[in-house]
């Protein structure tokens, strides 16, 4: 690290490992693909996942996901693996060709809370319904007093 922020993945000195100069990120959550919410139940699922801690869901390209914020129980204090030679496959497919190292990443949508998630889903209903306020009521007819 230089300055406190892992230096560039283009000045990796060669022979070295990104992994070295990395804080882990790919080992502190997971995400996966989901539904995505068309129907009542799927929101609810949706809404489901929010209520729980450590939780949020984010959208690239369409594509929906539920990540869980929870870091590996084997990982390091030096963020390495604590059981790399047993490490499970889906570790040793992982590349870091594509990783999160310089930690650039931006979502379509992202939602930590249920609340902010049933927020976009009511703005959705409204834009697809029309405006969210009832029409204003008719006049009441003017009384007349007697003479």
């Amino acid at each position: 690290m230089k300055n406190g922020k892992p230096i560039p993945r283009d000045q990796v000195p060669p022979g070295r490992s990104l992994c070295e100069f990395c804080t882990a990120k790919c080992c502190r959550y997971f995400a996966l693909p989901i539904d995505p919410p068309n129907s009542p139940k799927e929101i609810d699922h949706i809404r489901w996942y929010l209520l729980h801690e450590d939780v949020s869901i984010f959208t690239e390209e369409d594509n929906w996901y539920l990540v869980v914020h929870r870091q590996c129980k084997h990982l390091t204090q030096d963020n390495r693996c604590g059981i790399y030679p047993q490490r499970p496959q889906i570790c040793r497919d992982y590349s870091t060709d594509n990783c999160e190292y310089e930690d650039s990443a931006t979502y379509d949508r992202y939602f930590e809370t249920a609340e902010q998630f049933m927020e976009y889903v009511e703005a959705l209903r409204g834009m697809r319904r029309g405006p969210v306020r009832t029409p204003q009521p008719p006049l009441l007819p003017v009384l007349e007093t007697p003479a």
